[in-house]
């Protein structure tokens, strides 16, 4: 016996069936007449219309060639496909302890080129030593009530940060100041994963840029989230982490790196951030 949809994916069932209902009626057709175009019962298109049942990938694409809105085929599809999953709940990820967290994007780490991270919160996952990882990852763990597995969890991200030694992949960190002021550790640990930051600054494929408190700003902080290639991204909230995969999605956070890359120090005065940061912690 199939289970009944989420609320958070009928959700997403509703608003692609809306899409493409609002695509019919710009053809100025019916239900009928797009059913006959693309061959099949009428009673199909209404089901799709009304999210009773959710179209194929072929669906789609034959839908917009009905209408004559093949262009809109593309991020149809993407939605299409995330309807599903559209949100992955940290709290089901979770459930089975932090480890399993860290490993479910270990093949996509492995297979990106190049990698576009913003940050607002705390230092990036690729970024952290195992200490200050410890200190984040058990506080998440007791915030959730998530069984106590810290140390196989920072294990699986140390494992899985090895990525960043591979010279073929390129990566761009934009960083707000407030990731190097905020405590969520010792300071001996902060001062040591600061340190730490200083020489991964280093390295040939990083670029590391930081938006300082009194920057004059192009756009608002905003939620952390990384980029893949031009693919995919996860944009990460309380409750869920996003993967989004429709052209326009990733085009949008793509422009929003841009902007908010704009306003980031670099070179030098990055560094003294980081420097100023740690002589705080005296």
């Amino acid at each position: 016996m199939h289970s009944a949809p989420s609320s958070r994916v009928q959700k997403a069932r509703e608003e692609l069936a809306g899409r493409l209902r609002e695509i019919r009626k710009d053809a100025g057709i019916s239900g009928r007449e797009l059913a006959a175009r693309c061959g099949w019962s009428e009673s199909k298109s209404s089901r799709i219309e009304n999210a009773k049942t959710p179209p194929s990938d072929a669906d789609v694409t034959a839908w917009c060639r009905a209408c004559a809105a093949d262009e809109q085929a593309p991020d149809l599809i993407a939605a299409n496909r995330l309807s599903a999953d559209a949100h992955v709940q940290w709290r089901r990820l979770q459930r089975s302890g932090l480890r399993r967290l860290q490993e479910t994007t270990g093949d996509l780490y492995r297979e990106t080129g190049t990698f576009r991270i913003y940050v607002s919160d705390v230092i990036p996952g690729f970024l952290q030593t195992p200490g200050y990882a410890a200190a984040l990852l058990s506080s998440i763990a007791d915030f959730r009530g998530t069984p106590d597995d810290v140390s196989d969890a920072v294990a699986a991200r140390m494992r899985r940060n090895e990525v960043l030694s591979n010279g073929a992949r390129r990566f761009s960190f934009v960083m707000e100041e407030s990731v190097l002021r905020y405590r969520l550790c010792s300071a001996e640990t902060m001062a040591a994963q600061l340190g730490h930051l200083l020489g991964v600054m280093d390295l040939q494929n990083v670029a590391v840029g930081f938006i300082p408190f009194s920057a004059r700003r192009a756009v608002w902080p905003m939620p952390t989230f990384t980029i893949f290639d031009d693919t995919r991204v996860h944009a990460d909230t309380l409750d869920a982490a996003a993967t989004l995969t429709q052209p326009g999605q990733v085009e949008l956070y793509a422009r929003a790196f841009e902007r908010l890359a704009q306003g980031a120090v670099r070179g030098a005065a990055a560094r003294s951030l980081v420097a100023d940061a740690v002589a705080s912690l005296a």
